[in-house]
């Protein structure tokens, strides 16, 4: 009987346990909220609201309020005699997060039977030797009744979490003192005389009390009793009463766990054990001898339940053994609604403008321009930045440069041939021509899409060739642009010709004489615009440059 009761406690546990972990919550109170303070930490609270003081007050929390019920068991003397059980009631208030108070009354009914007799020992035994006189056997048992009230320190073991906001699940130890009551009986009388035990000594004998025997020896004995326990049994008379029954003091411990299923109730299973000053709650306190003496051991009982507990409360949050005291924090931390968060500065060792978590060199020279990388300007890419590279525009056939970033320029084979007929005279009229030119490599103009502008790239590409050409001033240059394909394409190639030129003339005030103009020429990118030395030379598509606003039909 007391395996199924046990199987039966088990199998609800396992049902609070599921219930419970379908209730878990992540949510907690907001600590702004004035009014779950206590009006004596209000001041406490209005610091904390304005920064002035790092603690949030304490939140006015429910109170909890508890039945249970279960079975009991007396360690003593005589041998426990199952199923017995009680019920309790309780209430319980938290002082902080892990430690709480509780208060407690218990009933409990417990019952024991000794399957081994005795003969000694109810010599002493008053109430009893008046009707089993010396050399009579008895069988000791007992009912008794306890109520208890006591007064307990509970401590909180798992609330406090670094991975979880709450939990549905409360695991607690407690301890304290109390005060007991039992009133305890035999049941000695067969009515109203003694019971014959003949039977059973003659059928186990002497040497058949053994363990193996037990589940008999009982069965033969509760046959036997008729239930009644109405023989008072033994008391010290020294001791104080309350109501008639001997009042002891007492010490409990014990352990349990809640499991949650709304933020109002919860199911708690919970054992109890109760260390009482007395010897005599069974109703013995000798041991089988041949002259009866005392114990030395005092008797004890445990309480096993499974309670339903409800919060009671008017704006309070509930009981602080339910919530995390590190929500707060992490949530501060995760977004911030109550921090004073300081105004961001992002450090720019370097002060090129790019902060240093995204700057890809740390350590730009002061004063050099430099992309959204914080990487310093190259413009053309010779490995000299902008803010130290004399020639900014250095063609990559005359790469690489030096420290200024000055390339030198290879002489084409043809280059030679002319500036050899230029020496001789056979090129541009002799000596009577217009000398020698020597103009150079002169960059390529890009535009993009379909675009006629120049960019600002374009046009400090263009001050240099005005630059070479002031310098050369016998030299003509031809504007050459690509295009073939088409009729349009064609028409692109006159515009972005004609917008170079007339960037040179109107801009730069080169002549527009010194200009050979070339368009929809075949070879080349249609986005290009190439520049060449072009003093004597004439070709296919080779006209002198028109008037700059001149456009093509």
């Amino acid at each position: 009987m007391t395996g199924k009761k046990y199987t039966l406690l088990l199998s609800l546990l396992l049902v609070f346990v599921s219930c419970s972990f379908a209730q878990d919550s992540n949510s907690s109170y907001d600590l702004r909220d004035s009014s779950l303070i206590p009006a004596k930490r209000i001041p406490q609270h209005n610091e904390f609201l304005n920064n002035a003081y790092p603690f949030p007050a304490k939140p006015r929390n429910e109170l909890e309020i508890g039945v249970k019920g279960g079975l009991t068991a007396v360690a003593g003397d005589v041998r426990s005699w199952g199923p017995t059980g009680g019920f309790g009631i309780h209430v319980r208030k938290a002082l902080g997060y892990v430690f709480s108070i509780r208060a407690e009354y218990d009933w409990m009914r417990m019952k024991g039977l000794n399957w081994q007799p005795s003969s000694q020992s109810i010599k002493s035994v008053r109430e009893l030797s008046i009707y089993y006189p010396a050399g009579s056997t008895f069988f000791y048992n007992y009912k008794t009744t306890i109520h208890e009230a006591s007064l307990q320190g509970v401590v909180t073991l798992n609330n406090i979490r670094f991975h979880k906001s709450k939990t549905g699940v409360n695991i607690y130890m407690f301890a304290g003192i109390g005060a007991t009551t039992y009133s305890t009986f035999y049941n000695a009388l067969d009515g109203n005389t003694p019971y014959d035990f003949t039977d059973i000594t003659t059928r186990f004998g002497p040497n058949g009390y053994t363990y193996k025997n037990r589940k008999d020896i009982k069965k033969a004995i509760k046959d036997k009793l008729d239930g009644s326990f109405e023989t008072m049994a033994q008391r010290d008379p020294s001791q104080p009463t309350l109501g008639g029954a001997p009042l002891k003091p007492s010490a409990v411990f014990g352990a349990g766990v809640e499991f949650k299923l709304t933020d109002k109730f919860n199911i708690a299973l919970e054992d109890k054990f109760t260390v009482s000053k007395s010897d005599l709650i069974d109703g013995v306190q000798y041991q089988e001898s041949s002259v009866a003496v005392q114990t030395r051991d005092y008797d004890s009982y445990n309480f096993l339940s499974i309670g339903l507990n409800y919060n009671l409360g008017r704006r309070a949050v509930e009981p602080l053994w339910w919530i995390n005291p590190l929500d707060y924090a992490y949530g501060e931390i995760n977004a911030p609604r109550h921090m004073k968060l300081p105004k961001p500065v992002l450090d720019d060792a370097d002060g090129d403008g790019v902060t240093d978590q995204f700057d890809h060199e740390p350590n730009t020279p002061a004063g050099c321009p430099v992309d959204t990388h914080g990487v310093s300007r190259d413009t053309d890419g010779d490995g000299v930045p902008d803010c130290k590279d004399k020639e900014l525009i250095t063609p990559t056939q005359c790469q690489p440069v030096d420290a200024d970033g000055v390339g030198k320029c290879p002489d084409p084979a043809c280059c030679k041939e002319i500036n050899a007929k230029l020496d001789s005279g056979l090129v541009g009229g002799g000596t009577g021509g217009r000398g020698r030119c020597s103009i150079g490599d002169l960059p390529s103009i890009t535009f993009k899409g379909r675009s006629v502008t120049l960019n600002k790239d374009g046009q400090a590409l263009l001050a240099t060739v005005a630059d070479k050409m002031r310098n050369n001033p016998n030299c003509k240059v031809a504007v050459i642009g690509y295009g073939e394909s088409s009729k349009s394409a064609q028409q692109l190639s006159w515009d972005r010709v004609n917008e170079v030129i007339k960037y040179l003339v109107e801009k730069e005030g080169i002549n527009s004489d010194r200009f050979i103009f070339r368009y929809g020429q075949s070879g080349g990118d249609e986005n290009t615009i190439d520049l060449k030395d072009a003093t004597g030379e004439e070709g296919p598509n080779a006209v002198p440059a028109p008037h700059p606003n001149l456009r093509k039909r």
